[in-house]
């Protein structure tokens, strides 16, 4: 009888060890960008199931004002994240919320967040050791985004060597944001700043896997600047038409070239990482050609090669950039039923500019008094 307790007794201990871990993340996912998908591929590989919450149009209004995008648009943006398992709607977390839905714990990133009087949000699960925290990524924010916007600015492009930036247009930015360049005076948080790319971080977004043999390879290229639920819609619909997808992103030079003034607001490192993070993408060609060439479709294999049913401007010789692919009859359009553009997300933006400002301005001078307040509790406690 004993040995068989002890048996049933390790069985038992065994199943404990297998049960999933079940981890809560959840936030505004306004304008969601790589960031977001970072921090949520994070609290992913902290467990096994990760649920999602996003935070309502009404909640986000009273604690930090009007968001950019709606709250259905920041929904599916966060459904097309490949490491979110289950969605749904909140804004403070509480102990409930992580009982409801059978969650161990909740993760956030180590930056600042409080509601509107200043309570920092997780204060509770804090308390009760149902917290963790995973890295910020540095270099991009929603505010960062927004500031690109409407500073018009250009220095986050990835620049080929032999093209310079305008000369006037530079000592504009640079009378617009010189304070941005002190990092000692401004927020880390809210500052226009130069996300800096690694190969470890690309890896950890990449799947890693190649076409099985058979699989339909589909094609498609475009700038996909500021990801958005536009191309979350059109790559579900492209992702339909195949089984292995391949997304080329073309070079900011390029993009600029054809869409002019300061795009691509996101330069092509940060798109990588944004398209890499939708589910219905496979692989990224960073780097891309305008012109999909017989070289490229012969490389990966293309059996298809989709567009949007948007206009196409002409390669740099007047050619058309999909004669290749329409001559071997492996092209198609595909209509992702959705008006979003990049321009329009700068619309909003632009419309309500002042706000903007001023609340990217509150926020800075808010974090800087609690960064502040954190270095002098460190000095006094080194003193101590």
């Amino acid at each position: 009888m004993s040995s068989k307790r002890t048996q049933s007794e390790a069985g038992d201990a065994g199943r404990k060890k297998k049960k999933q871990v079940r981890v809560w993340v959840d936030g505004c996912f306004d304008m969601a960008h790589f960031g977001h998908a970072n921090a949520i591929r994070q609290a992913k590989e902290m467990g096994d199931y990760l649920i999602v919450g996003v935070h309502s149009d009404a909640e986000i209004t009273k604690n930090k004002g009007p968001p950019v995008y709606s709250e259905e648009e920041r929904y599916k943006m966060v459904r097309a994240i490949k490491w979110v398992d289950q969605k749904m709607r909140t804004y403070v977390t509480t102990l409930e919320t992580l009982e409801e839905y059978d969650c161990d714990f909740c993760v956030h990133g180590d930056d600042i967040t409080t509601t509107a009087d200043g309570t920092d949000t997780y204060y509770l699960v804090k308390a009760n050791g149902k917290y963790k925290e995973c890295k910020r990524t540095a270099g991009v924010s929603t505010t960062d985004l927004v500031g690109r916007m409407l500073l018009v600015t250009k220095q986050h492009h990835e620049r080929d060597e032999e093209k310079e930036m305008d000369k006037e247009k530079v000592a504009d930015i640079g009378k617009m944001s010189a304070a941005n360049k002190c990092s000692t005076a401004k927020s880390p948080y809210t500052g226009v700043s130069q996300f800096l790319p690694t190969s470890n971080k690309i890896i950890q977004f990449a799947d890693g896997k190649s076409p099985n043999p058979g699989d339909k390879i589909v094609y498609v290229a475009g700038a996909f600047d500021l990801f958005h639920v536009g191309f979350v819609d059109f790559l579900e619909k492209v992702s339909k038409e195949g089984d292995f997808i391949i997304v080329g992103l073309h070079t900011d030079p390029v993009v600029n070239r054809y869409k002019g003034s300061n795009f691509p607001i996101m330069n092509l490192h940060e798109r990588v990482l944004s398209v890499l993070a939708c589910r219905y993408v496979n692989e990224v060609v960073i780097g891309a050609p305008y012109a999909v060439t017989a070289d490229l479709l012969d490389h990966f294999k293309v059996d298809l090669v989709c567009h949007g049913d948007t206009p196409i401007m002409d390669d740099v010789d007047g050619s058309d950039p999909f004669a290749e692919p329409k001559r071997r009859g492996k092209f198609k359009t595909i209509a992702s039923n959705n008006d979003m553009t990049t321009q329009k997300i700068i619309e909003r933006i632009i419309s309500h500019r002042l706000h903007y400002e001023a609340r990217n301005k509150k926020k800075e001078e808010k974090e800087l008094k609690i960064m502040q307040a954190h270095m002098e509790r460190i000095g006094k406690e080194n003193k101590s």
